[in-house]
């Protein structure tokens, strides 16, 4: 046995193995960067056709996973991969995933839904499976929601799509919902006129429609008014906290009593 042979042999094996491995890894870092150069090319392409946020975010993703499945297809193929039985073995593999990972695609059909029907678009302030917050980005299986308090939240597609929306964006105006109890002894109507000629001076409070201050209802410490002025979805929590505040400072400012609940005596036993 000619160990010299075998051990040349085994050094030309091993350096042509080593020289695809690195080529492989060249291959793998030049065709990630002309991937992510492709994607922010197409996508200020598409921005200057005027394409809605919505769909260039959904439509990138589509073609960034297709170019990295070109490009491990590729990476087979430099390896001297059969890559047609590599294609058919993908694509039994693929069948047998979907068939164990059926919410995977139920996410995946839901996101496209969610493209063609358009309940809500990158930017909306929406409502959905129990999350509250502005939409950021509509993905293939997920969304991502920033919550009021600045906590990015990820949803399952299928899971939004399955559920309510409510989509506070839509409408030109939205309604805030308030309350103020006055005492018994204070005349309604001289609270609900000092209300409104008050809550129509706060910044961004929509003139038309009026604001809607009336008796919501009567309990044993006085009237409860329900007070209701219209803005804009952007200008609601301004609106909500500058509201409260008129309401303490016009009460005040009246010398109305503070309601109290009356006290209920129970026996001794």
């Amino acid at each position: 046995m000619d160990f010299n042979k075998i051990s040349t042999s085994a050094v030309e094996l091993l350096t042509q193995f080593g020289l695809k491995i690195l080529g492989a890894i060249a291959l793998w870092i030049v065709g990630q960067k002309l991937i992510s150069f492709s994607s922010s090319l197409l996508r200020r392409v598409f921005r200057s056709q005027h394409v809605d946020a919505t769909l260039i975010t959904y439509l990138i993703n589509i073609i960034s996973v297709t170019l990295r499945v070109v490009l491990i297809v590729a990476l087979l193929g430099f390896f001297g991969i059969e890559t047609t039985s590599f294609a058919a073995l993908l694509a039994a593999a693929g069948v047998a995933i979907g068939a164990a990972w059926g919410g995977l695609l139920a996410n995946f059909a839901a996101g496209a839904f969610l493209i063609i029907f358009r309940p809500f678009k990158v930017g909306d302030f929406i409502t959905t499976a129990g999350v509250t917050g502005t939409v950021c980005e509509i993905g293939l299986f997920t969304t991502t929601i920033n919550t009021p308090d600045n906590v990015m939240t990820i949803v399952s597609n299928n899971k939004i799509f399955s559920d309510n929306i409510q989509n506070f964006s839509t409408n030109s105006y939205r309604r805030v919902d308030l309350v103020a109890q006055i005492h018994n002894s204070v005349e309604h109507a001289d609270a609900i006129q000092r209300l409104r000629v008050r809550i129509q001076q706060i910044p961004n409070v929509l003139t038309e429609p009026v604001p809607d201050i009336e008796i919501l209802k009567l309990d044993k410490a006085g009237p409860v008014l329900a007070v209701r002025p219209y803005c804009h979805n952007d200008n609601y929590w301004q609106v909500y906290f500058d509201t409260n505040k008129i309401i303490r400072e016009t009460f005040t400012e009246a010398g109305y009593p503070i309601p109290e609940e009356p006290v209920i005596f129970s026996g001794i036993k």
